[in-house]
């Protein structure tokens, strides 16, 4: 649960949006901290094979199913998501990968 300005974001919500993509191969949302809003909604994407993807097309087709504090306000492509033995993404890395290169 990502909590941004007192809401809470449910992050598979927010992920189910942007799979509709098609984009998109894989994607995360997590939330990462903010001096404002406590945390802020962040996508990390792989995309699919030849494709591209920039922030203000992510936020656009967010924006006509979303509530507008669920809109990632961040976009981060990466060749793949950390996981465990079983396959789950692994959320807390990215976290931790993230607010170390900031």
């Amino acid at each position: 649960m990502i909590i941004s300005g007192g809401e809470n974001i449910a992050s598979s919500e927010v992920e189910r949006v942007i799979y509709d993509l098609p984009e998109v191969r894989e994607v995360a949302v997590i939330g990462l901290r903010d001096a404002r809003w406590g945390e802020r909604p962040v996508a990390i994407v792989v995309l699919a094979e030849g494709a591209s993807l920039e922030l203000p097309a992510l936020t656009e087709h967010c924006r006509t199913r979303l509530a507008s504090f669920k809109v990632p306000k961040e976009l981060v492509i990466r060749d793949s998501l950390p996981r465990n033995p079983s396959g789950k993404i692994l959320k807390r890395v990215l976290r931790a990968e993230l607010e170390t290169s900031e």
